[in-house]
């Protein structure tokens, strides 16, 4: 691969050097944020031959290129660059090209994703349990105790992790946030598990005539989002009235006391409310008569991919977790995937240009480990009616996920790292591969059968 060659024509695609404002690269694309968007060439981005494809989204021109290429592609391109874009920063260039829900479905992935890793493993040691238990081994309460630990105390201190979070994406006192987090879930409230399954009743607070039922927020993510966000806006406003001498004291002070009074009297029992009834929402349509729901869900969470609005689902994700310990739409999501790959290697079968082949195969390969945009956008979405057969794959892996009742036990990883969640039993392991199957196979013969190569020449 002439690497020299493939900067000049991206270069000659997006209107020259001088438009770039920003670059960046993943493990398998070249990111551009330019100056002006109107000055692409979109037919001459897409038809570069040594590349896997093009596409625009969440304000960045992307470059399919494949892992390990793509790192001497963009030094080819920073060599030319010099120092144009030195100390610029690429999240907050592209965050300024983006639409409104963009940005917000942005925000919520920029302040969930670092917590992934926490609920990833959480989910691991559910798994783990739930194989020691069903393996016959018998745990005295002392060491079932401390399984719990391992397996709870994220969720149980979810608001404090994600205040945390929000508080540093919104460039607040990381601490104060911690602070309100913790009052969200302390001792003294209610525990929200324990209200919800009939265990015990909410606090009622009697304020200027008016009663207040009072919970806390174990397990929650729109209160605890609101709560970084709000201390770090007090904190600024406050900054800027409060004299220098008192700033240490009277700021923190007034932005944990009045933001823990807004949050339990005012925002917070709303957006818990509309936390709850989005995943009731989910729920409900997964309930839906002989697997409707997984079949829609199946079908359609690559297209929700392709909007770049897929960040979002993980507030619904968590709340599955939170409300019965069990999250359907990882498998689900990956049945999607599946069927998306099937089809993807099926168009690559059939391509007769070598170049082509291995373009469609490196485009395909890293949706073994959950990331489909440069299949989607390089090879399924670029054939006919190849991305609609991987739906058709989706949604068979979908009703096998209603019909074996599969269920992750936590998120963030899928296809076959996700197999790790279901370490629980092997009835589970193999539930999931059938799903992976089920989608892949459908929509490799279908891709097969209807042959879009063939019905392009």
């Amino acid at each position: 691969m002439n690497y020299d060659a493939i900067t000049n024509e991206i270069l000659n695609s997006i209107g020259g050097i001088s438009n770039i404002k920003n670059a960046e690269h993943c493990a398998t694309r070249l990111r551009l944020i330019l100056k002006d968007n109107d000055k692409v060439n979109v037919d001459e981005a897409k038809s570069i031959e040594q590349i896997s494809g093009y596409f625009y989204q969440s304000g960045q021109h992307q470059f399919i290129i494949g892992t390990g290429k793509v790192t001497h592609v963009y030094n080819a391109l920073k060599q030319k660059l010099g120092g144009a874009t030195e100390g610029a920063d690429f999240k907050q260039d592209a965050f300024s090209d983006m639409t409104t829900s963009q940005k917000v479905v942005r925000t919520l992935a920029d302040i969930l994703v670092p917590l992934i890793p926490a609920l990833v493993t959480t989910g691991l040691l559910m798994g783990l349990r739930g194989m020691l238990l069903h393996s016959g081994v018998e745990f005295s309460p002392e060491l079932l105790a401390l399984f719990s630990m391992l397996t709870d105390t994220a969720f149980a201190f979810l608001p404090v992790l994600i205040a945390f979070s929000a508080s540093k994406k919104f460039g607040g006192n990381p601490v104060i946030a911690i602070v309100v987090g913790l009052m969200m879930v302390a001792p003294q409230l209610p525990n929200a598990w324990a209200v919800a399954s009939g265990g015990a009743e909410p606090m009622m607070v009697t304020l200027f005539g008016f009663s207040f039922p009072l919970v806390g927020y174990q397990g929650t993510v729109l209160p605890a989002i609101f709560a970084g966000w709000f201390t770090s806006y007090l904190e600024r406003k406050l900054r800027t009235f409060v004299p220098t001498s008192m700033d240490l004291i009277i700021t923190p002070f007034m932005t944990i006391t009045i933001a823990i009074v807004v949050i339990l009297f005012g925002f917070g029992p709303l957006l818990q409310s509309i936390e709850h009834g989005c995943t009731s929402l989910v729920r409900m349509a997964l309930d839906l008569p002989l697997g409707f729901g997984y079949i829609l869900y199946g079908a359609f969470q690559q297209m929700i991919v392709i909007t770049g609005l897929h960040h979002a689902l993980g507030v619904i994700e968590i709340g599955l977790l939170n409300d019965t310990g069990l999250n359907p739409l990882q498998p689900l999501g990956t049945a999607s995937m599946a069927g998306q790959f099937g089809a993807a290697i099926a168009v690559a079968t059939l391509l007769k240009n070598k170049q082509k082949k291995s373009n469609a195969y490196g485009a395909s390969m890293s949706t073994l480990f959950g990331i489909t945009e440069p299949l989607l956008f390089g090879v399924n979405l670029q054939y006919g009616k190849v991305f609609f057969f991987g739906m058709i794959g989706g949604a068979v892996g979908g009703l096998v996920t209603y019909v074996l009742n599969i269920s992750a036990t936590g998120m963030g990883i899928t296809f076959i790292p996700g197999i790790l969640l279901y370490s629980h039993s092997l009835t589970a392991v193999l539930g999931y591969l059938a799903v992976i199957v089920s989608a892949f196979a459908t929509s490799f013969m279908l891709t097969r059968i209807y042959n879009p190569i063939k019905r392009a020449n």
